[in-house]
């Protein structure tokens, strides 16, 4: 047994005792590295057009979202299966200095190509913080006692959603969009020293091949299906040759991943397929997709419909989002204190998934005049339902897997629930684009006239005070009435989503969730 260890309380089998302190150190450490990674993921977009203007760069500019996303995405399941094989307390220091040397980059750009490539860098140690900072709450708590922390880092991820368009606003109006990536240097380095000083994480080192070929495989097929969701209905139409070919390309490579991991060594794949075979892994996967794709449609539509029919302003819609915020926390924090009480888990998914589609469904029945008070409820009860389950999954992979697989089973359930909110933004994104056409022809008939193009055209892409109020009343009245008609449709077409979720979580089965955490080492 190393000095360390025995410095460390650990036993002859290498468990950590830890106190509800020294946890909380270490937690909120985690959270802080979390929060950067979950916050870059909106807090740019307030401040987008700023940096357009400064760096002269407006045809670039879907690319500082897009390079952050794609690199993210991909190395989220590679950090998994690298920290499983070599520690992860190292592979978690270098993610947070690769975030921060990239934040710094981004901060001191001076073109939009330097931005670009550096939030790809950014994006690439972000993929470590999402993915490592929930493995390593496996590796110091047991999974009888991890409910009540993973509720923790749910609320992270919902405050991040609201707080970073708030915060990039803020910043770019008050200081300087340079600003939206230097405020993550503070944290960052603050959440280094902890988990330098605090975390010691049992690991015993193995010696395997990187499967190089089968993370090629995974960059080839998520990169066009990342692309094709970001491009689709904005740069190119999605019945388009590059959409469908970007489809095409990524089912085509996704197959021969799939493939290529069949036959290499369990303990070298990417993805290990046997984690598949596990049912509870594979309805836990699949329900960490379709949360994703749930909680992305309620946090970026609820606002786009306060935006537009509301006109309200970024920064208002966004802190109207509160109340399911707040139905999220207590969702949250109730669900994991009970599972650590009850020591059950599998009731809170099916719950969560039937309360999430009411909500929805509610929804479905915006108009021009619905309350905000009436408005706050619906989103309470969609924030109760997703909060319900939204942390579940990762504690029922966890709790389903052997430690030596650990990162690799949460790396790809993160993974997973990252592809369904791209996916979720992408296709509910169609069919408000879709639907608010085709009302706007029904309503307008002559938005379908040649003469009435132009009109057409602006009011889809963006419409806003200024254009509507050189518009008859009537034609106005007329086109938020579209609007909300095609709101309708976007939360009538997610019902089913949800109810296939609840469908999938009928099947999730319960395993007795484990009263310690195990480890050979510390380092």
């Amino acid at each position: 047994m190393s000095d360390t260890a025995v410095k460390h309380g650990a036993s002859m089998e290498g468990h950590i005792e830890r106190t509800h302190e020294e946890i909380m150190v270490i937690i909120v450490a985690l959270m802080l590295a979390m929060l950067l990674g979950a916050l870059d993921q909106t807090i740019v977009a307030t401040a987008l057009p700023r940096i357009a203007t400064d760096l002269h760069g407006l045809d670039k500019l879907s690319w500082v979202a897009t390079a952050y996303l794609l690199t993210s995405a991909i190395s989220t399941p590679l950090y998994g299966k690298i920290g499983d094989q070599f520690g992860r307390k190292k592979i978690f220091q270098f993610s947070i200095v690769l975030f921060l040397v990239g934040s710094a980059l981004c901060g001191l750009s001076q073109n939009m190509d330097q931005l670009v490539a550096f939030r790809a860098l950014q994006g690439i140690g972000a993929g470590g913080l999402m993915s490592l900072s929930m493995t390593i709450v496996g590796d110091i708590v047991s999974p009888r006692q991890r409910g009540k922390y993973l509720a923790y880092f749910g609320a992270v991820f919902a405050i991040s959603s609201v707080a970073g368009p708030l915060l990039g606003g803020f910043f770019t109006d008050s200081l300087s969009w340079r600003w939206v990536f230097y405020v993550n240097l503070p944290l960052g380095i603050l959440a280094l020293s902890a988990i330098a000083t605090r975390l010691h994480l049992p690991v015993k080192r193995v010696d395997r091949k990187i499967d190089y070929v089968g993370a090629s495989l995974l960059t080839a097929s998520v990169v066009p299906i990342i692309l094709a969701t970001v491009w689709g209905g904005v740069t190119y139409p999605w019945g388009s040759p590059t959409i469908v070919g970007l489809f095409a390309g990524g089912v085509v490579a996704a197959t021969a991943f799939v493939f290529w991991e069949r036959n290499q060594p369990e303990a070298e794949a990417i993805i290990p397929p046997h984690l598949f075979k596990s049912s509870i892994f594979s309805v836990s996967v699949i329900l960490s997709l379709l949360a994703g794709v749930a909680l992305f449609a309620a946090i970026l539509f609820i606002p786009e419909y306060q935006q537009v029919v509301r006109g309200y302003s970024a920064i208002k819609s966004g802190l109207l989002l509160l109340p399911l915020v707040f139905g999220m926390l207590t969702a949250l924090v109730t669900t994991g204190r009970l599972i650590t009480k009850w020591g059950h888990y599998r009731l809170f998914p099916i719950i969560g998934t039937l309360v999430t589609a009411i909500g929805v469904y509610l929804f479905s029945h915006l108009s021009l005049h619905t309350s905000q008070i009436t408005l706050s409820i619906w989103m309470i009860i969609i924030g109760l339902g997703v909060g319900s389950f939204l942390q579940v999954m990762t504690l029922a992979v966890q709790n389903s897997v052997p430690r030596s697989e650990l990162g690799v089973a949460t790396g790809t359930a993160t993974f997973f629930r990252s592809m369904g909110s791209s996916l979720g933004g992408a296709v509910f994104g169609a069919v408000l684009t879709n639907r608010l056409t085709y009302h706007l022809v029904k309503l307008l008939p002559s938005f379908g006239s040649n003469s009435s193009a132009k009109l057409s055209q602006s009011v889809i892409n963006g419409i806003t005070p200024s254009s509507l109020s050189q518009l008859p009343p009537s034609v106005t009245h007329d086109i938020y009435e579209a609007f909300v008609l095609s709101f309708h449709d976007l939360f009538l077409l997610a019902i089913p989503v949800l109810l296939i979720a609840f469908i999938v979580s009928l099947f999730l089965k319960e395993k007795p969730l484990r009263e310690t955490t195990t480890g050979p080492e510390v380092v």
